[in-house]
């Protein structure tokens, strides 16, 4: 049973262990085990009972409760023991500790073992507990002589036992390949981690709820497509069997959902996971998480009020004030958020004037002064644009800033401005030097659509395997006609890195794509048998 085929290797001393408590009558793996309280339930209801007789009275009207958790920590004294159980609670119960300084309580128990209360057999089988086993606990509220809440326990068992040395603390904290390869690992040694993911719990449960109060209905649309479209980017291809044909996970869920607004349902919202087969960085990985929504009868001047709106709300509600400290930066939602026209600001940044910024073969020029070896150049205004906007401009965008006034070469699915037929009505959101969000007016003629889709199929054929495909269907659907709407991206990873400061994405997203490696002994061969 160690080693099952090579498939998986369990260590021979814990197995030993597993057949011992057996035998003496303790199953390691039981059910059935009532939970009646988290451990910051109980914090909070005995937060003020300290002196002996008022915690009694407590603790006698409270009655006997029930709790479980990892067993982070164990102190054996003779004939009695204290074991420190970590449940699911959060620390957020205001409390201070026996120096009079405050402290936050929840998230662990302490439980408080005699011999003479559970029995002699019952103790000796406690006392071979490890750290790491989950334990259950039924008992009484008391505090300890030097305060401290515990559990004085009339019942304990094991209620599943960890066959795994249990991971070193400050590796498990630190290493960012342990804390992302096995998270399981990174949430029960890491409260930080527990938080992060929490606070995003409550980021995208409030995203929720501000769309739905304002009558937009959350969909659901297709991951794999025929056509992958709705942005700029490589996708992943998958074949079905049964259909004998391939299909694209979705880069972007945006002409989908604008289908809809073509069907009659004005006001829709996305929570969706995108897929790109693109690089992995610090802010990028090949499978992420967007905000997308549609609002028809709107334009982008709307939408920019909605985002300020949104993030202001946000960013207040989660982090309880309106500016965040992102590493070295503080960020201010404060609303309204500054704007800047693309061309003004890479004049500003590159000292180029806005006649050479209509000049492919200035911006050329200019860009081959100092950056000589460059192996692909732009062919046209937006695309120089878009180069020198990430260069010179990107890394100085520090607190939320709109970049407006975007080049329709870049904007295949924005409307142009009526007042500017060279630029189209389209935003990006830029914060910490990322962009956030990306919105603009739709572009409801089927006619232009089709013109730029055309254009994106010809820059594919030249050798932009990022370019767009042409979607006749899509076509099809705005030919039936769409109101003038209004439509934006928001990236929730990027976001979620903001408001809980976290500087790397693999931190705000419980699995990220990782590349293998060679499995330990201990641990199955991740490739397929």
């Amino acid at each position: 049973m160690a080693d099952l085929d090579g498939l998986f290797e369990f260590d021979p001393a814990s197995l030993a262990k597993v057949d011992r408590l057996g035998q003496s009558g303790v199953p390691c793996w039981p059910n059935g085990l009532l939970v009646t309280h988290l451990s910051t339930e109980l914090h909070a209801a005995f937060v003020h009972h300290r002196d002996d007789a008022g915690m009694a009275a407590a603790a006698e009207g409270f009655g006997q409760v029930a709790v479980g958790g990892r067993l982070m920590f164990r102190n054996h004294m003779g004939k009695a023991m204290f074991l420190r159980l970590q449940d699911r609670g959060e620390a957020t119960v205001d409390d201070v500790d026996r120096d009079g300084k405050g402290v936050r309580r929840g998230g662990a128990i302490q439980v408080y073992v005699r011999r003479e209360d559970i029995g002699e057999t019952a103790f000796e089988s406690i006392k071979q507990l490890d750290i790491g086993d989950f334990v259950w606990a039924a008992g009484t509220m008391m505090r300890t002589r030097t305060g401290e809440l515990s559990v004085h326990a009339r019942e304990v068992r094991l209620a599943a036992k960890c066959l795994l040395p249990f991971p070193d603390r400050w590796n498990s904290v630190s290493d960012i390949q342990v804390r992302s390869r096995q998270r399981y690992i990174d949430l029960f040694m890491n409260e930080e981690t527990r938080a992060t993911f929490r606070a995003r719990s409550r980021i995208v449960r409030y995203i929720r709820n501000f769309f739905e109060a304002r009558d937009y209905l959350e969909v659901e649309t297709p991951m794999m497509q025929p056509i992958p479209g709705g942005a700029a980017a490589r996708p992943f291809v998958t074949h079905h069997n049964a259909l004998d044909m391939d299909l694209f996970l979705r880069v972007a869920p945006e002409l989908y959902l604008k289908r809809l607004v073509v069907g009659g349902l004005e006001r829709v919202f996305e929570i969706n996971r995108n897929f790109r087969n693109e690089g992995v960085s610090v802010k990028h990985n090949p499978e992420f998480t967007m905000l997308e929504f549609y609002q028809a009868w709107a334009s982008m001047e709307d939408l920019v009020g909605l985002t300020e709106e949104l993030l202001s709300a946000l960013v207040s509600s989660v982090a309880g004030r309106s500016t965040l400290q992102f590493g070295e930066l503080e960020l201010d939602f404060s609303a309204p958020f500054a704007r800047l026209d693309m061309d003004e600001a890479i004049a500003r940044a590159t000292g180029l004037t806005l006649t050479e910024l209509g000049d492919p073969e200035a911006m050329a020029a200019f860009w081959a002064t100092r950056f000589p070896t460059e192996p692909r150049m732009p062919t046209h205004r937006g695309g120089w644009w878009e180069r020198l906007f990430e260069r010179y401009v990107e890394p100085n965008l520090i607190n939320p800033t709109f970049i407006t006034g975007f080049p329709p070469e870049i904007s295949p699915l924005a409307r142009r401005s009526d007042a500017r037929p060279d630029r189209c009505e389209r935003f990006e959101l830029y914060c910490a030097r990322w962009e956030l969000a990306n919105g603009f007016s739709e572009l409801n003629d089927p006619i232009d659509q089709a013109e730029r889709f055309a254009a994106q199929v010809r820059a594919r054929e030249a050798g932009d395997d990022e370019s767009m495909y042409f979607d006749a269907d899509y076509v099809r659907a705005l030919s039936y006609g769409m109101p003038p709407t209004a439509g934006e991206g928001i990236g929730i990873d990027r976001l979620v890195m903001l408001i809980t400061g976290r500087t790397s994405i693999r931190e705000v997203i419980l699995f990220p794509t990782l590349r293998p490696v060679a499995p330990t002994p201990s641990e199955p061969d991740p490739g397929p048998r």
